[in-house]
């Protein structure tokens, strides 16, 4: 049976306009948009009108960087596919990419089957898979290759975390060498993981134990030094790279760099950067421990060169890297030695919400808003038209969002499966109020009408950026 839905007399707001636009969904999909007061609008009707009068309209947000159920450091994240993608869609997101991983010794194949079953089923809101490689070989280095036909588009490597999940430079250099001839995109955590675990071993034997350390050790500078290896090797092998989450001013003149010479490098970074410092680390009583993740928090100095890396564009995307661990019993695995804190922020929830506030201080336009937190996502990862715009043809993942609201973060409100807030007592201007996945209400106005299983599995076309 046929649906139609139509917003009526928000401010739709996209990557490319802000126009007084009335919106026709029927089917899952966006058929229409129309001048608010147009005779062509007037003469729409609908099984059901949401009034978006003094609101706006905006695509859902794409959050390209997630991990639901991460197993790390001998516990698992705190958010299931199901209480994850809940919390999403309270923050209007409305489509993450997870990280399925390979372990060591198994075939990616493998690791996918395994993220596949924890999310089938589960998720609220639609969702799509990077893969983690964590054994780079003949036999893995094949398995890209039908990776990307099945929509599995993207492959993180890690020069961080030897003996878990790290590659060594031969090894990033063959698998970019595929991504190269297959069309998919590297990822890449950069940070010299063999120098940091030299600094940790030495912190340690200095009696030097609590969460302030893990930024000390994690150094901006080898976080830029790996940053230029990775485009480096990249350059060699003749393939596109995207660096996540960067944190340091160092690692972003790296990019603007490689940017500046018609390389495609492509960046990414976080809210705890953007809003975040190592002030949090080294909060008293452990507290610091919930502020552990990596790359570290930096130095406040660190951030006017992240937002201006968002305003110049030599950053391009902010996801959350949402990896929540409860304090109690699971960051607290690390008291007595800050290396066995488990390493993750909860954020999901929140993206949306900072980047507007980032809007209201000035940092960045609301079109810019929308093109680092849905569209260019969305375009970096396959998924446009299909997501990250308001348009016809594209899937109606629509938020009405009032930007009037004002609201105070806290655990006690948040939908995150964690007892603890990052953001705790931070007050921002803006709020969710009703969101649209493919046309259903997954909230509506502040209740959550969603149900798990409605979220689907989205195969990704290559990155949209190259060629």
């Amino acid at each position: 049976m046929s649906t139609r839905t139509l917003i009526r007399g928000g401010l739709v707001i996209t990557a490319a306009d802000e126009t007084h636009a009335d919106v026709l969904i029927e089917d899952g999909r966006i058929v229409a948009l129309a001048a608010h007061g147009s005779d062509i609008a007037a003469g729409w009707t609908a099984d059901r009108t949401i009034d978006a009068t003094d609101r706006y309209v905006i695509p859902g947000g794409v959050d390209a960087h997630t991990h639901m159920e991460l197993p790390f450091g001998g516990t698992f994240a705190s958010d299931t596919f199901e209480t994850g993608t809940r919390a999403a869609a309270w923050g209007g997101t409305t489509t993450i990419v997870d990280f399925a991983v390979q372990s060591v010794g198994h075939s990616l194949r493998e690791g996918l089957d395994a993220w596949y079953a924890k999310a089938d089923g589960n998720c609220a809101v639609d969702y799509g898979f990077h893969m983690i490689l964590s054994d780079v070989n003949e036999g893995t280095l094949k398995e890209m290759d039908r990776l990307v036909q099945e929509g599995i588009s993207s492959f993180k490597l890690f020069m961080a975390y030897p003996g878990v999940f790290y590659s060594d430079d031969g090894q990033i250099l063959r698998a970019m060498q595929r991504g190269a001839a297959n069309g998919g995109l590297i990822m890449m955590h950069a940070e010299n993981g063999i120098a940091i675990d030299v600094l940790v071993e030495q912190a340690l034997a200095r009696g030097e134990t609590d969460p302030r350390y893990h930024g000390e050790v994690r150094k901006a500078l080898l976080e830029a030094e790996a940053t230029h290896r990775a485009i480096q090797l990249a350059r060699v092998a003749g393939a596109p790279l995207y660096v996540v989450h960067v944190s340091a001013e160092e690692a972003v003149d790296e990019l603007a760099a490689a940017r500046d010479k018609g390389l495609p490098v492509f960046g990414e970074t976080c809210p705890q950067y953007l809003f975040l410092s190592t002030d949090n680390l080294a909060e008293p009583d452990f507290e610091g421990a919930k502020y552990v993740c990596s790359t570290p928090l930096r130095p406040k100095e660190h951030q006017a060169a992240l937002w201006r890396g968002l305003r110049t564009n030599d950053l391009q995307v902010v996801s959350t890297d949402h990896c929540p661990f409860c304090f109690v019993g699971q960051k607290e695995l690390g008291r007595g030695d800050f290396s066995k804190i488990p390493n993750g922020l909860p954020g999901v929830e929140n993206r949306m919400d900072l980047l507007h506030q980032a809007v209201v201080d000035g940092h960045i336009s609301r079109r810019r808003w929308i093109e680092i937190a849905c569209a260019t996502p969305a375009r970096m990862f396959g998924l446009y038209p299909q997501k990250g715009t308001i348009a016809p043809g594209a899937d109606a993942d629509v938020v009405i969002y009032d930007p009037h609201a004002t609201q105070t973060l806290s655990a006690a409100t948040h939908h995150m499966n964690v007892d603890y807030s990052a953001y705790e007592g931070k007050t921002v201007t803006g709020q969710v109020e009703t969101v649209l996945s493919r046309g259903e209400p997954v909230i509506d106005q502040r209740k959550f009408t969603g149900r798990a299983g409605h979220g689907s599995f989205v195969p990704r076309s290559t990155c949209q950026y190259l060629n």
